[in-house]
């Protein structure tokens, strides 16, 4: 079985700053991680290599320097990286960084099941893995919280969507997309770190993917959305009142604040 985990490098959300005029992330004020949907997703790939045997793929797109994110997947647990980069990828939206996606895992050729997590936590969109899955046509199933049975030709699963758990079965090849529920990603062990630094991770482009992409699909020319402005909401505080004196008086004011605020009404 080959299985293929989406991996995504994201800005340190606590720290990150945005370009208002752009309408983009800044991706160079704060440090980096591998978006922790993703982690969740590259664990359950690995615990079913462990479980029933198989190969485990990382594929990321973006800068020259995602590769460290690749090298910590392998540490993790994944047996090789692949990074899709290439300057003309720059300014994808979520629909050109799925075709890209999709045309990198043509590339690699046969698989089984692709990985993902559910959203990443700078664009929060939730729909590159469905995407890729469409450009892919092959099923998906998203909000997987458990995988219950896995073969060669199928797996089942846990989802739980709005306000209903569902068990659902799906032929394979397949794609899915995990909630942070599903498991507790595993912390790399030092020596496995120390091996994932000498990990080759080959780069692919434009030139390399020329037989599954078209130029005009990618980057900011194949985006059908953009962002024309950001705006960063102000911190929002905690109102709150402190009655010690006259517990009558409390009440009252209590009551008034309570029908201004229309939580309540006096008939």
């Amino acid at each position: 079985m080959r299985i293929i985990a989406l991996i995504k490098q994201v800005p340190d959300m606590e720290k990150v700053k945005f370009d208002r005029e752009k309408g983009v992330v800044d991706r160079k004020s704060a440090g980096t991680e591998i978006n922790p949907f993703d982690l969740n997703a590259l664990e359950a790939a690995v615990q079913i290599k462990e479980n029933i045997g198989a190969e485990v793929i990382a594929i990321s797109m973006g800068p020259q320097s995602a590769d460290s994110a690749l090298r910590e997947a392998i540490s993790r647990g994944a047996d090789r990286g692949i990074l899709l980069s290439d300057r003309k990828f720059g300014g994808s939206d979520v629909k050109a960084t799925a075709y890209t996606i999709a045309a990198g895992i043509k590339q690699i050729g046969k698989f089984d099941l692709i990985f993902a997590g559910i959203q990443t936590v700078d664009g929060d969109t939730g729909q590159v893995g469905s995407e890729v899955a469409e450009f892919l046509d092959i099923p998906h199933i998203c909000f997987v919280e458990k995988i219950n049975e896995v073969d060669d030709d199928s797996i089942t699963v846990t989802t739980d969507i709005w306000d209903g758990i569902f068990i659902e079965k799906m032929k394979l090849p397949g794609l899915i997309t995990v909630t942070k529920d599903i498991n507790s990603p595993r912390l790399p062990a030092f020596k496995d770190k120390m091996s994932a630094r000498k990990a080759d991770i080959p780069v692919w482009g434009l030139d390399i993917l020329k037989d599954y992409l078209d130029e005009n699909g990618t980057g900011l020319k194949g985006s059908a959305t953009m962002v024309k402005k950001i705006e960063v909401p102000a911190a929002v505080h905690r109102e709150g009142k402190l009655w010690r004196d006259n517990l009558d008086t409390a009440v009252d004011e209590f009551i008034d604040i309570m029908i201004e605020n229309k939580v309540m009404e006096v008939k």
